[in-house]
């Protein structure tokens, strides 16, 4: 069994060699140069394949063949580039907030810790207490998205202020449904029943417009 192992290991090295010589040489033939015999032929052990790699890349370097590679671009041109898209997308969205064609806004706005996104005319139910009182007019500071069918635009990680106004009427002042709490432990006369109640505002969101055009240095 050992015998043919060996046998086997021997015979596949052989064929390895061999083929790896044959692409060698036929790739030699191609570009006009023959490499040694000493890095091309048969050498019976484990190393075989690594050797024709070797030899691969010896002959690669000798050849001194030029390989075609992708020119990269200065950082200039880039920069550039990069910022004439920039003038070009903000200059059409100037253009669409002037002249009135963005249509239905949304925004994303922070209201006592949560995030909502809101349009015109919708109801936001904002948990816990929250000192607003019912029918005051509300402007919602912390803006943190503005956008339409068109375009969006993304704060880092409010807007500016100023750019965007989102104004709100407290509309109800309640308290959520009631909440049975219940605890008890077995075995040991422990029961004990609580009921919870939230305070929940009501608010409606009267209009989400945007108030100035956008500066492309920000």
């Amino acid at each position: 069994m050992a015998m043919a192992r060996r046998f086997t290991s021997s015979l596949l090295s052989q064929l390895c060699s061999t083929s790896c010589a044959n692409r060698v040489m036929h790739s030699d033939a191609a570009s006009g140069m023959r490499l040694p015999s000493s890095n091309v032929w048969m050498r019976r052990s484990g190393s075989d394949l690594r050797s024709c790699v070797a030899s691969l890349k010896t002959s690669a370097s000798y050849s001194g063949i030029i390989i075609d590679q992708e020119v990269q671009p200065d950082d200039n041109s880039k920069l550039a580039a990069e910022n004439e898209i920039v003038s070009g997308v903000v200059s059409r969205v100037n253009e669409s907030i002037s002249e009135g064609t963005a249509g239905r806004l949304f925004a994303v706005v922070h209201v006592a810790g949560k995030q909502f996104k809101v349009t015109d005319g919708d109801l936001v139910v904002v948990q816990g207490h929250w000192p607003p009182v019912t029918g005051q007019q509300l402007r919602l500071q912390k803006v943190l998205m503005v956008g339409s069918a068109d375009f969006t635009l993304l704060g880092r990680p409010v807007l500016e202020p100023g750019m965007a106004s989102v104004e709100a009427t407290v509309v109800e002042k309640s308290l959520s449904h009631t909440k049975t709490i219940f605890r008890k432990e077995k075995r040991q006369n422990y029961k004990r029943i609580n009921f919870c109640r939230v305070p929940l505002t009501t608010l409606r969101i009267n209009s989400v417009r945007l108030e100035k055009p956008i500066d492309c240095q920000t």
